[in-house]
């Protein structure tokens, strides 16, 4: 995870121990954490994908800064504190493998805010460059 001053003022702490909140199965310590810390780059666009859903859950801006292509990267980004991001389901995947230069990833991301909820259907483009896998742009559904 990324200095105190880049996260968001309502960032949640996971230990490495804990379930990732991917949603993958595995440990934050063996998943999501070692990517948001910029210990490893994500091997696959829905790695990267999950990390970003994770950096969301855990308020971390700058993680989806450096994760954004600076093509469509929006000059700020802005979590809602209220917003309570509750689970991560994917639903397709096209290329984006280790060795792919573009990819896309389908996913639902459900979330709960002031007694309401609801998901987030995104069809998501990436590309790697310079063995980095980034988040280009994506299409709601």
């Amino acid at each position: 995870m990324t200095s105190e001053a880049e996260m968001a003022p309502h960032d949640t702490a996971i230990t490495d121990s804990a379930r990732c909140p991917c949603g993958s199965g595995d440990v934050y310590g063996g998943c999501c954490g070692p990517i948001l810390r910029a210990e490893v780059s994500a091997p696959t666009a829905e790695r990267l994908m999950r990390s970003r859903y994770t950096a969301f859950v855990v308020g971390d801006v700058a993680h989806l800064r450096t994760t954004w292509h600076v093509s469509t990267r929006p000059s700020s980004i802005e979590i809602e504190p209220d917003l309570h991001w509750r689970r991560l389901v994917v639903l397709d995947r096209e290329a984006g493998g280790p060795f792919d230069r573009e990819g896309v990833v389908e996913f639902a991301a459900h979330w709960v805010q002031d007694g309401s909820r609801g998901a987030l259907h995104e069809r998501s483009r990436f590309v790697r460059e310079e063995r980095r896998w980034l988040y280009v742009d994506g299409d709601l559904l």
